[in-house]
């Protein structure tokens, strides 16, 4: 016989396992990445005269804002047993995070593109980058003002949050899609074939995308465990 109960012991087990396989491919994505950066790529200052060190700057927290903790957030909510207003604010806050993260990684790439002498905004990266960045600005500030704050009516609420769940999950997707444009532009201008470095930003692709994928199961199946 169906029971919501059997449910949430069914999923219970693999949400949990998919969220710990999320937390080790982002750990090992960072790990890479700074491993690329420090050791390959001369290493990350966003002050340095030397713009290589500046755009690493707006590589690693791009990463780390809009993936990383952006899908940590998406987590939590899901999968973390707390009350749910505390739920809210916490995912609420780690997107805040990203967003303040963004804004410098956003103004390292044109720092560096000054530097260089380079046109801004020309490449399908830079264009899915700055899309995701402003479509995430404005889902916070809409998750904010329906969500959190006791202003919206529970029918608004019922109708908006369809939207805001699925359009959380697009714009990681986005996000990961302007990281693997991003590495692969970069590679290619680098000329990257069969060198170790090659090999490590092709694992760092790779364990991004798995993130990816470890989240979005992650908080489908979270969804049976409240």
């Amino acid at each position: 016989m169906y029971t919501p109960e059997g449910d949430r012991v069914r999923y219970q087990r693999p949400g949990s396992g998919l969220t710990a396989l999320a937390h080790l491919f982002g750990i090992l994505a960072f790990i890479l990445l700074l491993v690329w950066l420090l050791h390959f790529r001369g290493g990350i200052d966003l002050n340095s005269d030397n713009p290589v060190r500046v755009f690493n700057v707006s590589s690693s927290l791009m990463f780390f804002g809009f993936i990383f903790i952006a899908g940590e957030a998406m987590m939590a909510y899901k999968t973390v047993a707390a009350e749910r207003q505390m739920q809210k604010v916490f995912h609420m806050f780690l997107h805040l995070i990203a967003i303040v993260l963004g804004i410098v990684g956003i103004h390292a790439a044109f720092k560096f593109h000054s530097q260089r002498g380079i046109t801004n905004l020309y490449t399908l990266h830079s264009w899915i980058g700055i899309g995701t960045f402003s479509l995430f600005c404005l889902q916070w500030l809409i998750g904010l003002a329906v969500f959190l704050f006791p202003g919206a009516s529970q029918e608004t609420r019922a109708r908006t949050a369809p939207w805001h769940v699925n359009g959380g999950k697009a714009l990681l997707l986005m996000a990961i899609c302007a990281a693997l444009t991003g590495l692969m532009q970069r590679a290619t201008l680098l000329r990257l074939q069969h060198q170790t470095e090659a090999h490590v930003v092709n694992f760092l692709g790779l364990a991004i995308l798995l993130f990816g994928i470890s989240v979005e199961l992650s908080v489908s199946f979270g969804r049976f465990n409240a």
